[in-house]
């Protein structure tokens, strides 16, 4: 009895949730659409390759019209997919040419220079490392601007010519150029009136006033050479040269000049001289000049031989068959002993200036520029520094007044006292006795 007990309840409960569901709107689905479903392909050719329908269907002058422009439109079409299949291959061809040159461009090129043209797709060239080689040259590459001695750009493993560099200055030689003017000038030189005098008459005034050397019938000086003991000034001169003229100004140091393969020196020494004319008038400086005119002697070291080969071809180009023109060489060195005589003979070198360790009259010029900025002490007395017996040239004073500067800088005192100079001179004349590393007096 429990059991049918339980069943009238259950069924009522079954009624009364039938009653709210139809009280509620039952989901229905939305309606089909033929969007986004894929057609069915008809049978028969694509729409593209039909032929267009031609009315009206009776045989009359409009059909006839009609099929003729659409035969028309079919020789075209053939004519154009006919062409395309011809000039396809061609076209790949083409491509894979170009993928080609851009990959040997893309790879590291190296540099040499041309020696011979053989014919339209061979000549000589040579490498950095002196060697010469029988290379084949790339059809891309423009042969009227192919000339012997052209810098061009090789391939790193078959060596072809795969280029011209436009710009044949070596980038050494572009890095000489001082394209700005140093502020030295003739005022910041003490006690060298004589050496001014000097270099202005051998450098500055054939380059300024040559009219003046032809009136009275000579040839202006070709080069000057200045020399003397270290710190005396030479570098300073010469400075002040660049400062005061307008020509192009070329500085270069003779260790410059010493290069690792062979044949490398002569062709920079060459390469120098040629800008030099191209942007006359024009000084070359060549410092330390002793690195690479040093006298020539029997060597069997291969680097001594391609020193003497540098310095030949520098003698050649001082005084060779070629007229340099309004191109002048100023030279310094501390040890012109040690020079070759035919570096410095009359011709090459026309002028010698001697710069000698200052005096006193000199020494207090010198004082006096270099101490016309510094804050100074009222017990001051430059005259101890300048009677001095000691050997001083510009540089130890210049290092005596910076030396004092820095005392006075240590003890936090804005003005430079007569024991602060004392000391200095002190100081720097013990460390150049004792051969000590001098720092910033070197």
């Amino acid at each position: 009895m429990g059991a049918n007990q339980g069943r009238p309840n259950q069924g009522g409960n079954n009624g009364d949730g039938d009653k709210k569901d139809d009280g509620k709107k039952r989901y229905q689905p939305p309606p089909p659409t033929s969007i986004g479903k894929r057609r069915k392909r008809r049978k028969g050719p694509d729409a593209a390759s039909r032929l267009p329908t031609v009315r009206p269907q009776k045989k009359c002058k409009l059909r006839l019209l009609k099929l003729e422009r659409v035969k028309d439109y079919l020789l075209l079409e053939e004519e154009f997919i006919t062409n395309q299949e011809r000039l396809k291959p061609a076209e790949k061809k083409n491509e894979e040419e170009r993928e080609k040159v851009e990959e040997i461009r893309g790879t590291p090129l190296g540099v040499g220079s041309l020696e011979e043209v053989i014919d339209e797709k061979h000549a000589i060239v040579s490498s950095s490392a002196g060697s010469e080689y029988y290379v084949n040259m790339m059809s891309f590459v423009d042969k009227d601007e192919l000339e012997p001695g052209a810098s061009i750009l090789l391939h790193h493993k078959t060596l072809s010519v795969v280029g011209i560099l436009s710009d044949e200055v070596d980038p050494m030689v572009s890095v000489m150029k001082v394209d700005k003017a140093p502020t030295e000038s003739y005022a910041d030189i003490g006690g060298l009136e004589s050496q001014i005098q000097e270099i202005k008459e051998a450098v500055e005034l054939p380059l300024t006033r040559p009219e003046l050397y032809e009136e009275i019938g000579i040839k202006p000086p070709k080069g000057v050479i200045l020399y003397g003991e270290p710190g005396t000034g030479k570098t300073l001169l010469a400075r002040a040269v660049a400062n005061q003229t307008s020509a192009t100004f070329l500085r270069v140091v003779g260790s410059e000049l010493i290069q690792k393969y062979l044949g490398e020196g002569p062709k920079l020494v060459r390469e120098l001289f040629r800008v030099a004319e191209d942007n006359a008038p024009s000084i070359v400086f060549i410092d330390e000049i002793d690195a690479v005119g040093s006298k020539r002697y029997d060597s069997t070291s291969g680097g001594e031989k391609e020193i003497q080969r540098t310095m030949l071809e520098l003698l050649n180009q001082l005084d060779g068959f070629d007229e340099r023109g309004d191109v002048k060489v100023i030279m310094a060195t501390n040890r012109i002993k040690a020079l070759d005589p035919a570096l410095i003979r009359p011709g090459r070198i026309d002028r010698k200036i001697e710069f000698t360790l200052p005096s006193a009259k000199v020494r207090a010029s010198i004082l006096g520029i270099q101490t016309r900025n510094m804050n100074l002490a009222d017990d001051v007395d430059l005259n101890v520094i300048v009677s001095s017996r000691a050997k001083m040239s510009g540089a130890d004073i210049k290092a005596i007044c910076t030396e004092s500067g820095l005392l006075a800088l240590r003890e936090r005192r804005m003005r430079v006292t007569q024991a602060d100079f004392l000391k200095a001179m002190e100081n720097v004349l013990y460390r150049k006795k004792e051969n000590l590393p001098e720092g910033l007096y070197l």
